[in-house]
């Protein structure tokens, strides 16, 4: 519905005034209308389109005339913008009973144009004009312009994010900014009498900042000028022409905050200079701010990240070494933290977790930070934080961080389709304790941000019954060329005790666990299956595994052949299990390459028997195994290969603003 503006008609005098392209003039007669008037007509120039509403009883009488009743309203639109100053004009003439003219209303209009426009139609340019600008729609038919969170650090010597920064100290941090333009037209002598004004919501201010692009003849200045600080900006010296702004967001959606906020401009009529204005036109428009979004296994990798760990008898080069060779065979960039950088903090997976923002003009990775804060706590702000590479992280206030906080504890499916609903970019998992149990439980602070990004719905599945508490310990995802283009993995007691009495019955059950390795307690697979203890620990692991099943093939969509048993055997300590030998699922997946942890199983014809089932299972679907020894730097330290290794993924090529969440 376009926006109304009153003008109080008088006899008297004549009425100036100014509308804005688009709007219409609701002519207000009640104090003009003579007394003994019984009729009127209105007359305007040709621009002037004139508008009588009324109830289905009025109609007008035979010389074109209206009646005057109460019911009746009379309003004007003007669709070309004014030349001169009071070109349009209405004339309102007042009949008494007898049909003569009583007098005159004079109504001088000058039409101008005000526009607040930005990437409504997301193509990555501002389009002038635009329906319903005031709405964010999702969908691929959707419309709204979209924000990234200014978190990089483009600017030469600055300590934090840029957006830390009340001033812009590069043109590179113009690129990571959405452009707003305001336009207006008409006669410039008009603009003399009017303000106009941009504006921002008090509940919006804090979470946003906008820059107003001043060109000089020496250069441009971008001056701040809505922000935390500032709700609203009057534009001097304006007239015909254009202004541009350049908007960057400070905060990612989040618990209160549903990532929109709006901006206004406002066209106000000035009668005095101290006056503060009354306004006569708004344009409203709204941009949703880019969610931060995970990549899962599925997509390509770009970069890995390890830490070198080479003091102590844990040193982890004998890893390195095994992981250097699956680098090279999946021709990915392996980046080797040093010691000193994560000062001796090898569980880079449990620190930080890739992803990315994007808008239709950008797209940047951007590294979210747990609050675990153990040797790698500065790691990704000292190190990772950079040009076109952003930070954010999450601090619980006044809590205790248990191991649930650590992004282990973190990750994502593939793109899944459950009950007719899609997940685009899939679902976000994190481990938790059962639903209606206490006990230790990832931060709300955490857990509130990645419910707010919206556009990969989190599932909270059962892992508090593991010591470490991690999904990578249990679960993981890997790409697949048929079916729905990704297999899960659930580690399986079952399937490895169904292993383990195969090779019994084929005469092998003096088959040993751990041969060749110093100070580990060797088993053979006859002293495995007659341990009862171990059998009970097995059957309550299995338990809570086909309890998370369960739940991921309904919230998933999952149906059996989409899911893969890998044999693995747990052992509980306390009431908490931990892997019996590594723990074959915390894999590092590598496009179809996997770094999968060396179980060192019982060998049976100079094979290990667990890493020929788990290559039986997997390389059918194109997969390449490749075993590497991470049994003293990690297994024994309650880690696994992908606990000690991070990766960066490309984006999806799916716009996030194309889904309906």
């Amino acid at each position: 519905m376009p926006q109304r503006h009153v003008m109080q008609m008088s006899t008297s005098h004549a009425t100036y005034g100014v509308c804005v392209l688009g709007t219409e003039v609701f002519l207000d007669m009640r104090r003009s209308t003579p007394k003994g008037a019984a009729s009127f007509e209105v007359h305007a120039t040709s621009a002037v389109t004139v508008h009588i509403f009324h109830s289905p009883m009025t109609k007008p009488m035979i010389n074109s005339r209206w009646p005057l009743d109460p019911d009746i309203e009379v309003v004007v639109t003007i669709d070309v913008i004014s030349r001169t100053v009071n070109d349009n004009k209405v004339k309102i003439s007042y009949y008494g009973w007898e049909d003569n003219e009583l007098s005159v209303a004079w109504l001088y209009l000058t039409c101008v144009d005000v526009s607040l426009d930005v990437d409504l139609s997301r193509s990555g340019r501002v389009k002038s004009k635009g329906k319903d600008k005031a709405k964010w729609t999702w969908g691929p038919n959707g419309q709204g312009a979209v924000l990234l969170v200014n978190c990089d650090r483009d600017s030469p010597g600055a300590i934090g994010m840029d957006s830390g920064q009340a001033a812009i100290r590069t043109t590179a941090d113009l690129q990571d900014m959405s452009v707003m333009l305001l336009r207006t037209q008409g006669p410039s002598a008009i603009f003399a009498d009017y303000q106009v004004v941009l504006h921002v919501p008090e509940s919006d201010a804090d979470k946003v900042r906008v820059f107003h692009a001043i060109r000089t003849d020496s250069h441009p200045q971008y001056i701040p000028v809505l922000g935390p600080e500032r709700l609203s900006y009057v534009l001097d010296r304006f007239g015909s022409g254009e202004n541009t702004f350049y908007v960057e967001g400070l905060a990612f959606p989040d618990r209160g905050f549903s990532g929109l906020v709006s901006f206004s401009a406002s066209l106000l009529e000035v009668p005095h200079k101290n006056s503060p204005g009354t306004p006569i036109f708004t344009d409203t428009v709204v941009f949703r701010v880019a969610p931060w979004i995970m990549t899962p296994n599925t997509q390509q990798p770009t970069e890995v990240f390890v830490c070198s760990i080479q003091r102590g008898s844990d040193s982890n080069e004998v890893f390195l070494e095994g992981l250097r060779v699956l680098l090279k065979k999946a021709n990915c960039k392996l980046t080797i933290c040093s010691e000193v950088e994560t000062r001796s903090d090898r569980w880079i997976q449990d620190e930080l977790e890739f992803g990315y923002v994007e808008a239709p003009h950008k797209i940047f990775p951007v590294v979210f930070d747990s609050p675990r804060n153990r040797g790698l706590k500065d790691f990704a702000f000292k190190k990772i934080l950079g040009p076109d590479f952003g930070y954010v992280t999450r601090e619980p206030p006044g809590r205790e961080i248990t191991s649930l906080d650590s992004f282990g504890n973190l990750d994502v499916s593939p793109p899944v389709t459950v009950r007719g609903k899609e997940y685009p970019l899939g679902r976000i998992l994190i481990g938790s304790p059962l639903p209606w149990a206490s006990g230790r439980r990832m931060s709300k602070a955490v857990r509130d941000f990645l419910y707010a990004q919206k556009v990969q719905a989190p599932v909270e599945v059962y892992s508090e019954w593991l010591s470490v508490g991690h999904v990578d310990e249990f679960l993981t995802f890997v790409p697949a060329y048929d079916r729905k283009g990704f297999r899960l993995l659930l580690a399986s007691p079952n399937a490895c005790y169904k292993l383990f009495k195969e090779k019994q019955r084929q005469g092998h059950g003096e088959a040993t666990l751990f041969v060749g390795m110093k100070n580990a307690e060797r088993k053979s697979i006859d002293e495995i299956l007659a341990d009862e203890l171990l059998k009970n620990d097995n059957r309550h692991v299995q338990r809570c595994i086909d309890w998370n099943r369960d739940l991921l093939k309904q919230e998933l969509g999952l149906s059996e052949q989409d899911i893969i048993d890998i044999p693995q055997l747990f052992i509980l300590r306390g009431s908490r299990a931990d892997a019996f030998f590594p723990d074959m699922v915390n894999m590092l997946v590598l496009g179809r390459h996997l770094g999968i942890p060396k179980p060192f199983g019982p060998q049976v014809g100079g094979q290990c028997c667990l890493e020929e089932r788990v290559r039986a299972l997997l390389e059918p679907l194109g997969l390449t195994c490749t075993f590497i020894d991470d049994y003293f730097s990690y297994h024994v330290l309650s880690g696994d290969v992908h606990c000690g290794t991070n990766v960066r993924r490309k984006p999806f090529a799916f716009k996030w603003w194309h889904m309906v969440p």
